[in-house]
This record gives structure tokens, sequence and C-alpha cells, in this order.
């Protein structure tokens, strides 16, 4: 059961993935979670440095989508400054959302990656669909109330799985 919460990839952030890796795998469908993945839970303001990224990654062929538990008006600003489509209120990890992104956009399982900053929600979810799930370290320790209760929990599911010698916090691996 605790290997649910296994990802496929660790890295310290977005900025550390090989996404030309994941092309050659087959990847091209990207879901971004939003906060503490993409910008600070507190202060949603994307950087010029994350517009650049999201800029290389759409030339190289990636469909990029933020899926989000946030509300729309908070992805709305993020979502039209990076120029992707978005997911609001996704209540990851159910897989609702991610099956109509799926259906709407008409890819396999085997052609998405989901990234985000919780085992719980991001890593649970893009797991229970059977996608590439990648976890990056959150941008800050400050969360929402809601968060707050799921890092506890995912204390104790990497405290699990460290003792199993699966993940620890802080040995990334692709």
């Amino acid at each position: 059961m605790i290997e649910k919460f296994m990802p496929d990839i660790y890295v310290k952030s977005i900025y550390y993935i090989n996404y030309d890796k994941l092309y050659r795998k087959g990847i091209r469908c990207l879901l971004f979670d939003l906060d503490n993945t993409l910008t600070p839970c507190h202060t949603p303001k994307p950087t010029k440095r994350l517009k650049k990224l999201f800029d290389n990654l759409k030339e190289k062929g990636f469909k990029l989508i933020i899926i989000s538990n946030a509300p729309k008006y908070k992805i709305q600003p993020v979502k039209d400054y990076l120029e992707v489509d978005a997911c609001a209120f996704a209540l990851k990890p159910k897989k609702d959302k991610y099956e109509k992104i799926l259906e709407k956009y008409k890819y396999k399982t085997s052609e998405v990656a989901a990234i985000g900053d919780q085992l719980i929600t991001d890593i649970l979810g893009a797991n229970k669909m059977d996608l590439t799930s990648i976890l990056v370290n959150p941008l800050t320790s400050k969360d929402h109330t809601a968060t707050i209760i799921n890092r506890i929990l995912e204390k104790i599911i990497f405290n699990k799985l460290s003792k199993k010698d699966l993940l620890k916090r802080g040995n990334y691996y692709e």
C-alpha cells in the first residue's frame, strides 16, 4: 500500500527535471501542480524564469497543463501569463479530472507525466492513473491550512518509505 506514494522520479525542483529524457520516453503532456510546485502557495505570481521554462517546453513539443486543487480565480492569472491550459478544483488524488484531461486531449497514460510537491495529492493521484509521477521539493515551507494536515501525514509516509529504503528526502533519482 505504501508503495502507491512512491514517485517514479524525485528531483529538487521543476528546473532539475530531464525533460529531454521524458520526451524520448514518449511523454508528450506535462501536468504541473500550482502551489509550491510552480509558485509559492501564498504568492502565486509566476517568475520570468518559469515563463522561459514553459516557453522552452512548448517549443520542444510538450502540452503543458496546470492541474490544481485551487479554485479557478487563483489559477487563472498564472494560466494566462504562462499561456497554458489549466484544470482547477481537481480534487487530487481523485481520478476524475485526470481522466477528463486524457479524454479531452487524447493522450494515453504512457504519454503523460504529473509533477508536484505532495505525495498525498500529486504523486498518489498520478500513480492511481498510472502516469509518470515526478516529486519535487516544495518551494516554501508555508502551506495552506488544508495542506498542513497533508504534510503531517506525508512525513509519516516519508518515514515509512525511508525505513524500507525506498524514498529518502533529498536523495534524488530519475
